[in-house]
């Protein structure tokens, strides 16, 4: 039976590992909600369903589906997906599911974050709630893991380790005061170590341009081995996403991870930009207490987004004049493990992309060796 404890994951023993160590499985959620999805979520189920296959092909894949939902997701889903039925308020399980934690023993644990719609009152995208913010706690009854319910509000988004003592965020997100209001950079680290076991934070000033979540990081640069990192890149100096790059180029490039290492920087070239068109928009559903999809919104699209499984490297396919270029470099930087593309303008659409619609559970065995190739950035 899963308990939820007093105590934190750093007290126990258990650190956060990185998302490139093994995993037991993934958890997805299926989409529905028609005023963030478009034509009744029926495109973006399609795109879902190309990601649940690609993940399943290296590693379990359980995707959470409302009771009204159940068979339509079973249907369409392949059949070794497992399918639960699991009430939430949307699809972004990376942030609304557990961060999984492990210790030496191997044992694994689960850390439930407060969660607010990314801002609440105060520029959430949504209200109510109350259901996202219990999908972690379900996921762990149902892995049958032991639970730290977080006393402060996190996304799974906001952060990235190297699973050696180190994590990467965003000033733009975690110090935002519709989070955690009355917190400082020093108490959030101070909560960061506690919950996650980590040493060291990199703090990247904001997060890709016109990001909904405000900034968080796995849209922006992420671990790829330990000591190195893919940054979303942007050469053109009139388009906002320039500046942005090149001040977290420049702090990752002087800072250090808990080891005391370097970091070596991986330039990923950034889609687009991609704008919402009229169409698209105009099959969102209009609904009060949501954010409105707007003719000609910008979207804050990025290969970084991706996702991390056993044997594969699951990325979002974005823009033609840039997707082979993107998976060029993350081939390089993945020799391990098959790297594929999915179409992924459907998840894009709605506010995120594959890293945002996927949460890994760990399954308490580190990798012994850690693959090296790949050291020349980009």
């Amino acid at each position: 039976m899963a308990r939820t404890l007093k105590s934190t994951p750093r007290r126990d023993g258990f650190r956060m590992p990185a998302e490139f160590e093994p995993h037991a499985g993934t958890w997805m959620i299926w989409p529905e909600r028609p005023d963030n999805w478009r034509l009744g979520a029926k495109p973006a189920q399609e795109a879902f369903t190309a990601v649940a296959a690609a993940i399943a092909a290296s590693e379990p894949v359980t995707v959470g589906a409302s009771a009204a939902q159940y068979e339509n997701a079973r249907a369409h889903l392949p059949a070794a997906v497992r399918v639960a039925e699991l009430s939430s308020n949307d699809a972004w399980v990376r942030d609304t599911g557990p961060t999984g934690v492990i210790d030496a023993q191997g044992r694994v644990r689960g850390v439930d974050w407060m969660f607010n719609a990314w801002g609440g009152l105060d520029g959430g995208l949504y209200f109510p709630w109350d259901q996202d913010d219990l999908v972690a706690r379900k996921v762990l009854e149902v892995e049958g893991l032991d639970r730290y319910r977080a006393p402060f509000v996190l996304e799974g988004g906001a952060i990235h380790v190297d699973g050696e003592g180190t994590l990467i965020t965003t000033e733009e997100c975690l110090l935002n005061p519709n989070r955690n209001p009355g917190l400082g950079r020093e108490d959030v680290e101070r909560n960061l170590r506690d919950y996650l076991g980590i040493e060291r934070v990199i703090w990247l000033g904001r997060g890709v341009f016109n990001d909904e979540t405000d900034g968080h990081v796995d849209n922006l640069c992420c671990f790829v081995r330990p000591g190195e990192v893919a940054l979303t890149w942007c050469d053109d100096p009139a388009d906002p996403q320039h500046e942005i790059s090149r001040d977290a180029l420049a702090r990752l490039r002087a800072a250090r991870d808990a080891r005391g290492r370097r970091l070596l920087v991986h330039r990923i070239p950034q889609p687009g930009p991609l704008f919402m068109t009229a169409q698209e928009a105009a099959g969102v559903d209009r609904r009060e207490g949501s954010r409105p999809r707007q003719a000609g919104d910008r979207m804050a699209g990025s290969y970084v987004n991706f996702y991390i499984a056993n044997r594969r490297v699951v990325v979002p396919l974005l823009d033609p004049a840039t997707d082979a270029r993107a998976l060029r470099i993350l081939r390089r930087l993945f020799p391990g493990r098959e790297v594929v593309g999915v179409p992924a303008r459907e998840i894009l659409l709605g506010g995120g992309n594959v890293h945002c619609i996927t949460q890994q559970v760990p399954r308490g065995a580190r990798l012994r060796v850690v693959a090296r190739a790949g050291r020349r950035a980009a």
